[in-house]
């Protein structure tokens, strides 16, 4: 991140600070963030271009980017059984979750499906049919 662009983000804090107070306009504000995420978006792909073109020289840089990108940095929080008991463990997690959209995803088939009638060999009409 240049001195150019992080000016432009701190812009963007102060816009968003005062039209929050009611002191910057809605347009103003919307035309600095756009500007300042455009900005942003085009420092972040010449960053991966770099990147990604100098993988040979310096394969270091390369990868610390990558796994950058792969972490998962969020954690799940405790859960309530339906006991009542608050889960900590990652595991007891896991069973709790899968156990919930195990129910709120399971096909329970009604007592009276409708019977399904085969067509009649060449005539491409099904048996009974009104039509």
């Amino acid at each position: 991140m240049n001195d150019k662009l992080l000016d432009k983000v701190k812009h963007r804090n102060k816009a968003y600070r005062g039209w929050k107070q009611g002191q910057v306009a809605w347009k103003e504000y919307r035309k600095t963030v756009q500007a300042a995420r455009e900005q942003v978006r085009k420092a972040k792909a010449l960053t991966e271009l770099n990147l990604s073109r100098d993988v040979k020289g310096t394969k270091k840089s390369f990868y610390r980017y990558v796994s950058d990108k792969r972490k998962t940095r969020e954690n799940v929080v405790p859960l309530w059984k339906e006991t009542g008991d608050l889960i900590t463990w990652d595991m007891e997690k896991a069973e709790v979750l899968n156990n919930f959209f195990a129910s709120v995803f399971k096909t329970s088939a009604p007592a009276t499906l409708p019977k399904l009638q085969t067509a009649k060999a060449g005539t491409g009409r099904m048996k009974n049919c009104p039509l």
